[in-house]
């Protein structure tokens, strides 16, 4: 049994809570490390507490505007890309993130509600004229088919389940069926060429790929009244213009690199259940698109033919497809040509290998070096140096005066390699943990309060009703403000809106109510972090009254922490959980040494393993 005793040891209480603290620590073999120095809450402490509790009660107020008592988004289904079942559950964005951070269990109540409305009510939803849809927009649970732009933001409020509730059935249940689907489990959903090592289309889901050219009518959905009644959030005044958006997205027949982000169905798989046929799969999967990269010279191509080759649906074009390198189509709703690719998603499927292989720089690598690729092409314009970012039949195009580098924080955030920081620019968070901006994180909460507040109002203005409201009209009302949150406790980056897992340094678990998040009345802060270590300083609040909270080294404990160091003092950790003990009113920085991704991650809760 091992114990860092820093207590204040003169005071009577001091000596009490050292007896109560290591009587406890008989029970398991968990380092305890016991803070009872007292610290005054820092303002960035008590405005944690408060935005957590502001978050909070803004969404139960949003909820009971947008939803009805089934969990049913009160608004009209619709099939499509500008507005379809995606959106619907992106309302709830970001809300499981915001209960594993510490909100309210009512949080955790009402998106769990909502998403199991969401799968009830668009199974009923019925397309007339899409044929892929007539017999729902969901079959089994999930998108019949679609490209995973939609089909990857549809599952973000899902792919999150598991930071807090883990041990629901249906979550379970629907991450194994949503997993088999790019696995081959379902004979309904044959997505996956395990010989070329593919999937087939653009468009997959439960009914398996769309293996012909895709219509407007399949992108924009069965005709709709618009003009008087819907806004469209895309620009379009009509329903015309609604399938004249999608007239050139026709070519989705093969593989295209933003199936990567189907990977995050078999992460969640593996991290729930630990067997290796899902991480097998997803190393397969990405193993061959980062072959793929150097058989194109460096380069990640957009299409992939239905026999395994560079552009075998697109004429030997490696640049084409649907959202490739070189699609630029016109935009009805703004009347001009926009540049329109997602390859650039697939991304997530190397973070995503990169997590399960111990940090294998393999899956970076390759990245970087398109990067060079890419921008050794870069012009001269008017005395300034232009980089491409899209090519097509005539070459590079697109040409924009910053570099062409996407993902790039992500690229730095799992590398903490200096080379890679070069790809991006002044962040106000890195800034801050470089320590040269020392009053980000009161400024960052306050943006995020601002965001809140500003919400509500839009919702308090908002005057349409439910057989006037698309799929998406609440998504910017959505008042859930969790940007700061991340960065500033978890020591974390924003996974984004596309199904992506939660990349952080840290996760809390409150030990006393069994649930993820932060104990009621505590604040953390990370101040510093680098490859190998990171700064954390912990502060109970409450001033009349103990708590103690599971740290876990990375999201889903991947990470390993070796030792840490307070106030001068040393103790040996080697695992992926210790236990912090604050007394009332007190506080701690902690820097803590550490080997990162040593574990193999998991979302079982501490308390199961």
């Amino acid at each position: 049994m091992r114990v860092l005793d820093l207590i204040a040891r003169r005071t009577p209480i001091g000596l009490l809570l050292m007896f109560v603290a290591a009587a406890a620590v008989r029970s398991d073999d968990r380092v305890r490390i016991h803070v009872g120095t007292p610290m005054p809450p820092p303002a960035w402490a008590l405005m944690e507490r408060e935005l957590l509790a502001a978050n909070a009660e803004a969404c139960r107020r949003y909820f009971d505007h947008y939803f009805d008592e089934r969990g049913y988004l009160l608004c009209v289904e619709r099939w499509g890309g500008d507005d379809g079942p995606d959106d619907a559950i992106e309302n709830c964005n970001d809300w499981p993130i915001l209960h594993a951070l510490g909100a309210h269990d009512d949080v955790l109540t009402m998106y769990r509600k909502a998403l199991e409305g969401h799968f009830r009510q668009y199974t009923e939803a019925k397309t007339v004229d899409v044929p892929f849809a007539r017999d729902g927009m969901y079959y089994k649970e999930f998108p019949v088919m679609f490209d995973w732009l939609h089909n990857g933001e549809g599952l973000t409020v899902f792919n999150l389940q598991g930071l807090s509730d883990p041990n629901n059935l249906n979550f379970q249940n629907r991450t194994r069926r949503f997993a088999g689907f790019y696995m081959n489990e379902d004979p309904q959903a044959p997505n996956y060429d395990p010989e070329y090592k593919i999937i087939r289309s653009l468009f997959n889901g439960s009914r398996g790929p769309l293996l012909r050219k895709a219509t407007g009518l399949d992108w924009a959905g069965d005709p709709i009244e618009v003009e008087g009644r819907f806004k469209p959030r895309h620009g379009e005044d009509t329903y015309e213009q609604m399938v004249e958006h999608f007239k050139d997205y026709n070519d989705v027949v093969g593989d295209h690199p933003s199936n990567l982000l189907a990977t995050s169905l078999a992460i969640n798989a593996f991290m729930l259940t630990g067997e290796e046929k899902y991480r097998d799969w997803l190393l397969e999967y990405v193993g061959a698109w980062n072959q793929r990269i150097r058989d194109n010279n460096g380069i990640i191509p957009s299409n992939i033919g239905l026999d395994g080759t560079i552009g075998g649906e697109t004429g030997g074009k490696w640049y084409g497809g649907v959202y490739g390198w070189g699609f630029t189509v016109f935009d009805p709703g703004a009347q001009d040509y926009q540049n329109r690719s997602t390859f650039q998603m697939g991304f997530t499927g190397f973070m995503n290998a990169y997590l399960l292989t111990g940090g294998d720089d393999a899956y970076l690598d390759e990245w970087r070096k398109m990067f060079d690729v890419v921008n050794a092409n870069a012009r001269m314009v008017d005395g300034k140096t232009m980089y491409p970012s899209k090519y097509g039949d005539d070459g590079w195009y697109a040409f924009t005066p910053s570099p062409y580098a996407p993902f790039a924080q992500e690229l730095f955030y799992l590398s903490m390699k200096d080379d890679d920081r070069k790809w991006f620019g002044s962040n106000g968070w890195l800034d801050f943990l470089e320590g040269k901006n020392p009053n980000y994180p009161v400024l960052a909460l306050q943006s995020d309060f601002g965001q809140i507040r500003a919400r509500h109002q839009m919702l308090l203005d908002d005057t349409t009703t439910p057989d006037t409201r698309l799929a998406d009209d609440p998504m910017p009302i959505n008042p859930a403000s969790v940007n700061s949150l991340i960065s500033l406790m978890l020591g974390g980056i924003h996974p984004g809106h596309r199904g992506s897992i939660l990349h952080c340094r840290v996760r809390y678990f409150d030990p006393v109510e069994r649930r993820a998040g932060i104990p009621e009345g505590v604040a953390a802060l990370v101040e510093k972090l680098s490859a190998d270590g990171m700064t954390l300083t912990l502060v109970n609040t409450n001033q009349v009254e103990p708590r103690e909270v599971l740290v876990q080294a990375g999201g889903y404990g991947e990470h390993q922490f070796n030792t840490a160091t307070v106030d001068g003092e040393n103790v040996d950790i080697r695992d992926r959980l210790v236990t912090v003990r604050l007394a009332a009113g007190s506080g701690a920085r902690i820097q803590f040494s550490m080997n990162r991704y040593a574990n193999t991650p998991t979302m079982i809760l501490p308390w199961d393993r």
